[in-house]
């Protein structure tokens, strides 16, 4: 009777858990770098839709306030014309804590140096066009 119960006993073998465990492994091996490579694209572009949002801000910033061409234009001034609450105007800097810094009337906003060193591998200067990278 003992033998009975044993040779009917079901479940998987060592080796057939560490198949599974192998081809899992094998998976994720695959995905996780192009996942990796599409999050540091899409942190590519916030990147640009910040620098849109810096314009827009500027040149609003301009309009209200009678500035001329190449005025400077504090972080200060220019963070008041964002949404309320969001990242970029409760701090001025990009999600790498990387500051945007003044910005000037009439003239596109840059990327931060430090900012595009992280992105490179997935973003070049023409990704960021028609924005430059900060010198």
């Amino acid at each position: 009777m003992l033998q009975k119960l044993t040779k009917n006993r079901g479940g998987f073998t060592l080796v057939e858990i560490m198949i599974v465990v192998a081809i899992i492994a094998l998976l994720a091996a695959i995905a996780v770098p192009g996942f990796l490579r599409a999050r540091k694209r899409s942190q590519a572009s916030r990147i640009i839709n910040d620098l849109r949002l810096i314009d827009a801000a500027v040149d609003q910033y301009a309009i209200e306030n009678n500035k001329q061409t190449n005025d400077p234009v504090p972080v200060v001034a220019w963070t008041a014309y964002l949404k309320k609450g969001s990242v970029l105007y409760n701090s001025g800097k990009d999600l790498f804590s990387n500051t945007y810094g003044a910005q000037t009337v009439d003239s596109l906003p840059m990327v931060p140096k430090a900012t595009f060193a992280t992105l490179s591998d997935v973003a070049d200067t023409t990704f960021f066009a028609p924005y430059s990278v900060a010198p």
